[in-house]
């Protein structure tokens, strides 16, 4: 016995029909729309998981999610896509803190030390008060989108080197 059962309304069932018979739809949604006609109970016999899940081959956890979904919250929300929630900015750091961070780097580094590795910015930063916390790889996220380059005045990791050309000398 299913704890979600699925029982179609003759409009439902008619705009899901017309759905699939026009096709152009997303596929997700176009995919649901078959699971939820072969899910109905209230018209034919209704198929099972497995009988569903061999017809279209999707997954047994998404008929799951589906029928729950299209029983807690309508025809609509299990039809449509739920999108997924805002993300955080990549970069956490910004401006002031920002600029502290890359004279930190450009800066001699700590008594002892050979040079600033991204664990010595990230505690000197929280030393500073400048942040509450902050991980080692924010502090690299926020030095790498700089295009600063030793030894360059262009923006890069090497300078471009010297190709022979076709006769055999070298350009200049």
């Amino acid at each position: 016995m299913d704890k979600y059962r699925i029982t179609l309304t003759l409009e439902e069932r008619t705009e899901l029909e017309q759905l699939v018979s026009v096709g152009k739809s997303a596929a997700r949604k176009l995919t649901h729309a078959r699971i939820l006609l072969l899910a109905d109970a209230k018209h034919g016999e209704a198929c099972t998981d497995a009988e569903i899940l061999s017809a279209l081959g999707t997954s047994v956890r998404t008929i799951e999610r589906l029928r729950k979904r299209f029983v807690t919250e309508g025809l609509h929300a299990a039809l449509d896509h739920r999108p997924q929630p805002p993300r955080p900015d990549k970069v956490k750091i910004k401006g002031d803190v920002e600029q502290k961070l890359v004279e930190l780097a450009c800066s001699d580094p700590p008594r002892g030390r050979c040079h600033w590795t991204l664990q010595l910015l990230a505690d000197e930063l929280f030393v500073l008060g400048l942040v509450d916390t902050i991980s080692t790889v924010t502090a690299g996220q926020a030095l790498k989108k700089m295009t600063s380059s030793h030894g360059s005045s262009r923006p890069g990791v090497s300078r471009p080197r010297r190709t022979p050309s076709t006769s055999g000398a070298w350009r200049t």
